[in-house]
C-alpha cells in the first residue's frame, strides 16, 4: 500500500522539477481530479476502489478549505430538490450511501426533523405544494403540522406561526470530519495527495493531459475537475465556456452551547423567490446556528463577515427565535457557494478530451458527495477509462467531535490506558492532548492551526482560544517537521 501526501510550498523552478508531482518512478497518473474539497475527496475515495494510479490535487494546504468547511451541514432528504433533476437523483441516493458510510466511519450525524415554518397565510398555502414537491422526490414521510402541534415541538418559536411542514428525516452532520474521512481513506488505499498545488495551465494531447502547477508537471491520462469556486477557470482552460461561477456568501452566527435547549429541530423559512432563506439549525457540536445570508459577489476569496450581514442576520433570527439573541455569541463565519445561475448541478463528461467536469455543486454537494463519486466513476468508464474491478477499502473509524457521542475525555478505560485522553487542553470543547496528538500525526495531518481546529474543535470555543491558545501553538509547533 502507498500512502503519499505532499504538502510542500511553493518552489524553485529547480526544485519543482526535481519533485513535481507527476515526475517520479512511476511517471504518469491514471487520474487526476482537481479540487480536495467533500466532492473531490469523495471521488478520489471511489476511484480508491480501483487499480487505478490516481492524484488528487488542491491549491490549499488543506482539504476541504473552500466551500466544504463553511456550511450549514445539513444531510438533506432532497425533498425539496427540482424533481427529475440530476441533483434530485444524486442527493436522493447520496443521503442514503452518506448516512451508512458515517454510521461505520465514526462521523457524527443526529436525525433532529426539520420543520418548514410558515408565517403568513401565502406560505401556510404553499405547505402542500411543497408535501406534493416532496413526494414526487420519493420523500413520503413529511406531514404538515398545524399551529398548536407545531408550538408544541417547537415552544421558543416567536409569535406568529401559523403552521408547518415537518420532514423528519433531516439531519446535521460533521462538515469537517467527512471531506477528512474520505482522503483518508483515499489516501491509504493508494491515492497521492498533492497540497499547495494551484493549476496555472492545462496542455491536452492524444494520450492525456498536462498540467503546470505551482509545483511543477502533473501528467495525467484522465481529468476530472471538481475545483468548487474555481471549476469554471479549470473548465476554461480545457477550452470549454459552459457556465460562470458567481460566488454566493452566506455569513452565519454561531450561538453557544447554553442556546442549544432552545431549538430542537432544523427551522427553515418556507422557500420563497428570493431563495430559501434564513435557517436555525442545531449542530453536532452542541452551538445552534443562525444563517445563511445570500450574498452575489464577484469575489471568489470574499469570506469576510460585515456588520450588514450579521444586522440582517439578527433581525430574522429575532422573529424566529427570539430568546436566542440573548445568547452568547461564540463565532461568525462566511462560506462561498458555487452558484451558476442554474438549479441543477453541471457535471458534464466529455470523451474525446478524457476529462470530466463536475461544476455547480451547491450547498447539497456534501449530502450528494458520495453519489457524485459514483456518477463520475460512471462518466469516466464511459470517457474510456478502464477502471478494472473495485475492492474494499481499508476501514476507518474517523475521531468523534459529536457533542451528543461518547468523547474521550469522559473515557475512563481509554484514560486508564493512556492518560493523554484525560489531560484537557481545550477547556471550552473539552479537547484532550491525546486528541491533539493523534490529529498531527494522522495520515492527513493539519498544516495550520485552522486545519487543527477541524480535525479536533481545539481552539473553537467560548474563548476562541484565548486561554488554550498558546498551548495548542506549542503542540502544533512541536509536531511540525
Amino acid at each position: 500500500m502507498t500512502v503519499t501526501v505532499t504538502t510542500t510550498g511553493p518552489l524553485s523552478p529547480e526544485d519543482a522539477q526535481a519533485n513535481a508531482p507527476g515526475r517520479d518512478a512511476e511517471g504518469t497518473y491514471d487520474v487526476t481530479v482537481i479540487g480536495a474539497g467533500v466532492v473531490g475527496t469523495a471521488i478520489a475515495r471511489e476511484l480508491a476502489r480501483h487499480p487505478l494510479r490516481t492524484a488528487l490535487i488542491d491549491a490549499a494546504d488543506d482539504i476541504g478549505s473552500g466551500t466544504s468547511k463553511a456550511n450549514t451541514a445539513i444531510l438533506h432528504t432532497g425533498f425539496d430538490a427540482d424533481p427529475g433533476s440530476l441533483e434530485a437523483r444524486l442527493v436522493r441516493e447520496g443521503r442514503d450511501l452518506l448516512a451508512s458510510y458515517a454510521a461505520g466511519a465514526g462521523i457524527p450525524v443526529e436525525r433532529v426533523g426539520a420543520l418548514l415554518v410558515a408565517w403568513d397565510e401565502d406560505q401556510l398555502a404553499a405547505l402542500p405544494r411543497l408535501r406534493a414537491k416532496a413526494e414526487r422526490n420519493g420523500y413520503h414521510a413529511s406531514r404538515i403540522l398545524d399551529a398548536g402541534e407545531l408550538r408544541s415541538r417547537e415552544p421558543h418559536l416567536g409569535p406568529g406561526a401559523l403552521g408547518a411542514l415537518h420532514v423528519p428525516d433531516e439531519s446535521v452532520i460533521c462538515p469537517w470530519t467527512t471531506p477528512l474521512a474520505f482522503a483518508t481513506q483515499a489516501v491509504r488505499a493508494g491515492v497521492h495527495l498533492h497540497l499547495n498545488c494551484r493549476v496555472r495551465d492545462i496542455a491536452g494531447d492524444a494520450e492525456g493531459h498536462t498540467l503546470t502547477t505551482s509545483r511543477g508537471p502533473l501528467r495525467t491520462r484522465y481529468l476530472v475537475n471538481a475545483a468548487g469556486l474555481y471549476a469554471d477557470e479549470i473548465d476554461r482552460l480545457l477550452g470549454h465556456d459552459v457556465f460562470t461561477v458567481t460566488p454566493r456568501r452566506g455569513q452565519l452566527i454561531v450561538y453557544d452551547k447554553l442556546a442549544r435547549d432552545l431549538v430542537r429541530h432544523i427551522l427553515l423559512p418556507v422557500p420563497g423567490p428570493a431563495g430559501k432563506g434564513v435557517l436555525v439549525a442545531p449542530t453536532v457540536f452542541g452551538n445552534v446556528l443562525l444563517g445563511p445570508t445570500a450574498e452575489e459577489l464577484d469575489d471568489k476569496t470574499a469570506t469576510g463577515s460585515t456588520a450588514d450581514g450579521l444586522h440582517e442576520l439578527r433581525e430574522k433570527g429575532r422573529r424566529i427565535l427570539p430568546e436566542l439573541l440573548d445568547e452568547e455569541v461564540t463565532a461568525v463565519y462566511a462560506g462561498l457557494r458555487a452558484a451558476t445561475g442554474q438549479e441543477d448541478y453541471r457535471i458534464q463528461e466529455y470523451p474525446a478530451q478524457r476529462y470530466v467536469a463536475v461544476g455547480g455543486i451547491r450547498s447539497t454537494g456534501l449530502t450528494a458527495s458520495m453519489a457524485i463519486g459514483r456518477h463520475v466513476m460512471d462518466l469516466l468508464a464511459a470517457t474510456g477509462l478502464e477502471t478494472g474491478e473495485p475492492r474494499a477499502l481499508p476501514p476507518l473509524t474517523m475521531p468523534n467531535l459529536g457533542e451528543a457521542f461518547p468523547r474521550p475525555y469522559r473515557n475512563a478505560a481509554l484514560i486508564a490506558e493512556d492518560p493523554a485522553y484525560g489531560t484537557l487542553v481545550c477547556h471550552c470543547e473539552q479537547v484532550t492532548l491525546g486528541e491533539i496528538r493523534d490529529a498531527l500525526a494522522a495520515t492527513v495531518p493539519p498544516y495550520s492551526l485552522d486545519g487543527l481546529r477541524r480535525r479536533t474543535r481545539a481552539r473553537g470555543g467560548r474563548c476562541q482560544g484565548f486561554y488554550c491558545g498558546a498551548a495548542v501553538r506549542a503542540l502544533f509547533e512541536e509536531a511540525r517537521p
